[in-house]
């Protein structure tokens, strides 16, 4: 059994190092930023991503904590001149509840009170944020001899926990642009800055201020600056690996195959390879476990306030057809209709292909703890019925597939669609949206259990769900008639890719009655 101390949880570079815990060497990427062509960087990664541990690497880096780097890849890369202290003020947004009346200048507050002790200031003609903020970069410059590094983590904490489109929202933009447009004016002073978050909000002052800002977001080169490739877990933790596949009694390439449909995927350029989120991968081999780990820390309200707010249409992304172009990723507007571009930099979405005529990505689930997971969230809120609170009850779906009993499916899904809240304002178009969404939300959970599709293009049926002895095949129509869903079946021949299959073909025409709001009609034929 394997003695690694897996750093679960561990966003402190020094604490991580001096305690034993093993450490996926990220250094090279701080030669790199350090050396490189800017001195000010944007990253954006989803949350529980490793920003916060790179960050403090950074910080460690930058006070000159050689001793910390011993056998990594910057210390054979950086000479030994190099490494002299510099005065580092570092921006922690992550402990906050920023819901709170104020919070945001309280926790900038606390930071400044912190730094004008160490470098002994105690002017009282200064009296706003942003100017004893300009006040301490200065004298930590006088006072050192060096000039200053500043670290932002997780800058847009207080704008995305207040949903990004309120009052106390639009009170927090503002205080940053005062506060934070310093990077710019006192660059005299500054050796280096890196601000991390979830999203970069293109309307926000910090960005438009801070047009010097370098974003390593999409960029090849630092595609792999968070995460775990499939080589550093080879390398580091083949091991640990070893452990879970004799824990759940299957061989290593098994562990490995699920490790990897599991949890990596993430792509951050078109030619990069995918990486692992840490936090999902790291819990996995703990707990020798294929959990959704990275979902027990919950899927963001603000995201699915966003998603419900335009009834977006869930089937596009397993269709292959979320498309979106670099500066629509990259930057991410509040009053934005799109949510895409929220899906992409919060994790749901990744990127899988990209065409080159029109400059744009293909976006996808990066694996199946992702989608699963964000499917269930939306089941949550999306179709939970009124008078019987808790989860959506895919698990009875899946017996009544497995067992051919479609009088159970018709009346499990008959009573789902009577119980869903429908919008009092509901337009032919949405209707017809939440119709498609709750069938599409069913059936793609099932496929945790069994080879369960969702179609909507031509020539495709809704819906074919395969299991060890049955073959369904659906097709959902509103307001018409099973039989017309029936005949469209045996019209465009959905079922002659199965007819030498040996398992019963059951195929199921289904009509949902818009005025009703209810599934009124329904036939299944052997």
């Amino acid at each position: 059994m394997s003695d690694i101390r897996l750093p679960i949880g561990i966003q402190n570079f020094e604490s991580l190092i001096k305690d034993g815990f093993i450490y996926i060497d990220k250094t090279e990427y701080i030669y790199k930023l350090v050396h490189g062509n800017s001195r000010a960087y944007f990253l954006s990664r989803p949350r529980r991503f490793g920003k916060s541990l790179f960050l403090s690497t950074l910080k460690a880096y930058w006070e000159g904590k050689k001793e910390l780097f011993a056998g990594l890849a910057i210390e054979h890369l950086e000479e030994e001149s190099t490494w002299e202290a510099n005065p580092v003020l570092y921006f922690d947004f992550n402990k906050k509840n920023f819901r709170e009346d104020e919070a945001l200048e309280t926790v900038l507050d606390e930071h400044l009170r912190e730094w004008e002790q160490i470098y002994e200031i105690d002017d009282k003609t200064v009296f706003s944020l942003d100017e004893r903020f300009r006040h301490i970069i200065k004298k930590a410059n006088a006072f050192t001899g060096k000039r200053v590094v500043i670290l932002v983590d997780e800058y847009d904490k207080p704008l995305l926990e207040n949903g990004g489109t309120d009052e106390r929202t639009e009170h927090d933009k503002a205080l940053f642009k005062g506060f934070f447009s310093t990077l710019k004016s006192y660059d005299e002073y500054i050796a280096f800055s890196f601000l991390t978050g979830v999203t970069k909000f293109s309307k926000v002052s910090i960005f438009s201020d801070l047009n010097h800002l370098s974003d390593i977001s999409m960029d090849e080169e630092y595609a792999s600056v968070c995460g775990i490739t499939e080589k550093e877990l080879q390398k580091k933790l083949d091991c640990c690996v070893h452990d879970m596949s004799v824990n759940n009694n299957i061989t290593d390439v098994e562990c490995y195959s699920e490790l990897k449909k599991m949890y990596d995927g993430y792509h951050f350029h078109q030619s990069a390879e995918g990486v692992y989120n840490p936090f999902s991968l790291l819990n996995a081999l703990s707990k020798k476990e294929f959990g959704a780990w990275w979902f027990e820390t919950g899927t963001p309200t603000f995201l699915i306030d966003k998603i419900k707010s335009v009834n977006y249409d869930f089937k596009k992304i397993t269709e292959g057809k979320v498309y979106a172009d670099e500066v629509t990723l990259k930057d991410y507007e509040n009053d934005n209709p799109d949510p895409v571009p929220l899906l992409y930099q919060t994790g749901y979405l990744t990127i899988i292909s990209y065409d080159k005529d029109f400059r744009s990505y293909c976006l996808d689930y990066p694996n199946e703890e992702v989608k699963y997971g964000f499917i269930k969230s939306l089941s949550s809120t999306f179709i939970q019925d009124r008078q019987a609170p808790g989860p959506l009850d895919i698990r009875s779906f899946g017996i009544d597939i497995k067992n051919g009993d479609t009088d159970s499916l018709r009346d499990r899904l008959t009573a789902l669609y009577a119980s869903i809240p429908y919008p009092t304002d509901y337009t032919e178009r949405v209707l017809e949206q939440s119709f498609q969404n709750v069938a599409y939300l069913v059936f793609t959970l099932l496929g945790q259990f069994v080879h369960s599709e969702v179609h909507s293009a031509k020539g495709r049926s809704d819906v074919v769900v395969e299991t060890d002895d049955y073959v369904y095949i659906m097709e959902f129509k509103r307001d018409s008639s099973a039989d017309e869903a029936l005949e469209q079946i045996e019209e465009k021949g959905y079922a002659i890719p199965y007819a030498a299959d040996k398992r019963t073909l059951i195929r199921i025409g289904a009509n949902f009655d818009s005025e009703k709001r209810i599934l009124d009609d329904w036939k299944a034929l052997i």
